[in-house]
């Protein structure tokens, strides 16, 4: 059963993806830190500010590298509270959609340089859609806590990212349980699953992208048996 995004209340987006950690780690000179292998960490992002399939996209003011970033994410279905890091705390997913987590990355970088963010970096978009797949549509491709689809991103039709959303580190049970520990979760409740690997032009570095996003530029997320989330770029307002 498919059916459209219900009312997000709030965002939580996990980093649950290693090759994309450890990439965007590296090229700062940096390791992987040994305490994202210890729990799976996420941040919250601005609910009043989804965005739709077919919307535009406005940019931060002074924004000179607007990127992209492919991810996959459940919506919550029922309240919810410390749930267990196991398949039965899948009962409460109402389904599956894609998230394009929208990054101001001048924007991002100067704000995390002070220890917290991201904060206006990420403030102005998330798009979700194009629709909610309800996980049980999806069941047979979920092994180990994963679901194993093809994912890519094109930017003006040219592929430019390419990976599988079973490639998480993290499961969408330990995902789960994170968030829902000591907190409740709500119905329209959002859970991203973060960035797969290769899944923005940070990763797979300006040059290699052809620069980073500019008005007029449209950029579709496709992932296997949800659809394509797709969203036009214009200058800001």
């Amino acid at each position: 059963m498919r059916r459209p995004i219900p009312e997000v209340r709030s965002i939580r987006d996990f980093y649950a993806f290693e090759q994309h950690v450890a990439t965007c780690r590296k090229q700062r000179g940096q390791e992987v830190p040994r305490e994202w292998y210890l729990a799976p960490v996420f941040y919250f992002s601005n609910a009043a500010s989804v965005v739709k399939h077919g919307d535009v996209i406005y940019p931060p003011a002074g924004c000179e590298a607007l990127d992209y970033e492919l991810e996959l994410a459940c919506v919550i279905g029922r309240p919810a509270r410390d749930l267990p890091a196991d398949d039965r705390a899948m009962e409460y997913v109402a389904g599956f959609t894609i998230m394009n987590d929208w990054s101001a990355r001048d924007i991002q970088r100067r704000e995390m340089a002070v220890g917290l963010g991201p904060a206006k970096g990420k403030d102005f978009a998330t798009s979700l859609g194009p629709e909610l797949v309800c996980f049980a549509e999806l069941k047979d491709a979920y092994r180990d806590g994963r679901l194993h689809l093809e994912m890519t991103a094109r930017v003006n039709g040219k592929l430019l990212s390419e990976g599988n959303a079973g490639t998480m580190h993290w499961t969408w049970p330990d995902l789960l349980a994170a968030a829902s520990r000591d907190a409740t979760l709500s119905p329209g409740d959002v859970i991203g699953s973060g960035t797969v690997g290769s899944g923005c032009i940070l990763e797979l570095t300006p040059e290699a992208a052809g620069g980073w996003l500019k008005p007029g530029d449209t950029v579709e997320l496709a992932v296997e048996r949800i659809g394509t989330l797709s969203n036009r770029i214009v200058p800001h307002p």
